[in-house]
C-alpha cells in the first residue's frame, strides 16, 4: 500500500502530520536559506510556504502542542533571540531574553497578537546587549520581570531549579544551568519538547566562562546533567546564533556539539584556551541589566 493511499484514508489532522513527516526529508535543508534570509530583514518573522511548514521552528511546535502561540524573534547586533510564547485562549504571555532596541517591534506584536504579556524572562545578566524588561514594564501595566536568584540583579520575580511560569494552560519548568554566569537557567516547556538554553548551550556550541562567574566544569556538567538528559526530539532554542541557525535539538547537540561530545577534562581544556575578544558592550550591559536594564543616566 503507498504511502499516499495510506494518508487519505485517514483524519484530516493526522493527515496534515503524516505528510508533514514525510516532506521532513526533503525540506529540512532550506532551514538554514530561511535563516539566512532573515539576518537580512532582522526582526521579521519569516514567511513559510504551506509545503514548506517542516521548518523546525514552526511546524514542528505547532504540531507537538495544541493551543500554544510560539514566535522567535531577532536582534542583528548582538543576533539575539527573543521568543514570545502564548495560550491561545487566553491570551496570556510570557517572553524571553527580549532586547532594548527592538523593544518597538516587540509590543506592537504583542499589541496586534491582542496578547496580555504577564512575564518577561531573561536566562541570564546578559553582558553583550541590554535588557528591554525594565522598560517593558513602565509600558505595559502588569507586567513582571523574572530572572535567577543566583544572577545577581534585580526582579520582580526570582527563580531556582523547579520553579514553574506559568501562562494560561502552558508552564515553563526552571533548570538551573550555570557555568556561563552563576545565574543561568534554562527553560523547559511542560511536555519537556522545547528549552529555551540562553548562553549555555548554543546550536553546535555553547556560551563561553572566561568571565562573570564563568566556570567550564560547571557548565560542562550542566548541559550534561539538566539539558541533555531531555527527549532527543526536545528542541533547542538558544539565547543567540552566529550562523544563521534558528533551532536545533538536544539528540542533535549530544551527537554533534563540537564541544559537549568531548571529555569533561578535554572541553575544559577547549573553553580555557579561547581567547576571545571582551564583549564590546560588557562595560554597560552587565550594570544596565543588573538593574533589569534601566539606569540613571
Amino acid at each position: 500500500m503507498t504511502m499516499c493511499s495510506v494518508i487519505s484514508r485517514v483524519k484530516p489532522v493526522q493527515r496534515a502530520l503524516a505528510l508533514t513527516l514525510r516532506f521532513r526529508a526533503t525540506t529540512e535543508g532550506s532551514s538554514y536559506a530561511l535563516a539566512e534570509s532573515r539576518r537580512f530583514c532582522p526582526g521579521v518573522s519569516a514567511v513559510i510556504d504551506p509545503l514548506r511548514a517542516t521548518s523546525r521552528s514552526y511546524c514542528s511546535r505547532m504540531a507537538l502542542t495544541e493551543g500554544l502561540l510560539f514566535r522567535q524573534l531577532f536582534e542583528s547586533e548582538s543576533s539575539t533571540y527573543t521568543y514570545l510564547l502564548a495560550d491561545t485562549e487566553t491570551k496570556e504571555a510570557i517572553v524571553i531574553d527580549p532586547v532594548l532596541e527592538t523593544i518597538d517591534r516587540d509590543l506592537k506584536l504583542i499589541h496586534e497578537l491582542g496578547l496580555n504579556l504577564k512575564v518577561a524572562v531573561n536566562t541570564h545578566c546578559h553582558a553583550d546587549h541590554i535588557t528591554s524588561t525594565g522598560l517593558m514594564k513602565e509600558r505595559l501595566v502588569g507586567l513582571k520581570s523574572a530572572i535567577s536568584k543566583y544572577s545577581g540583579a534585580s526582579a520582580d520575580i526570582f527563580l531556582s531549579e523547579g520553579d514553574k511560569i506559568s501562562f494560561g494552560k502552558h508552564h515553563l519548568t526552571v533548570r538551573d544551568t550555570p557555568g556561563h554566569t552563576d545565574g543561568c537557567m534554562s527553560l523547559v516547556s511542560g511536555d519537556q519538547s522545547m528549552a529555551f538554553t540562553g548562553d549555555a548551550l548554543l546550536i553546535r556550541g555553547c556560551g563561553r566562562t572566561d568571565f562573570q562567574q564563568g566556570c567550564a566544569r560547571k557548565l560542562y556538567e550542566s548541559v550534561h546533567q539538566k539539558i541533555f538528559t531531555l527527549p532527543d526530539q526536545c528542541l533547542v532554542y538558544p539565547a543567540h546564533d552566529y550562523l544563521g541557525q534558528t533551532v536545533s535539538t538536544v539528540g542533535e547537540e549530544r551527537r554533534f556539539n563540537p564541544r559537549l561530545t568531548k571529555t569533561e577534562e578535554e572541553f575544559v581544556n577547549i573553553m580555557n584556551n579561547l581567547n576571545l575578544p571582551k564583549p564590546s558592550k560588557i562595560d554597560i550591559s552587565v550594570p544596565a541589566n543588573l538593574v533589569c536594564g534601566v539606569q540613571e543616566v
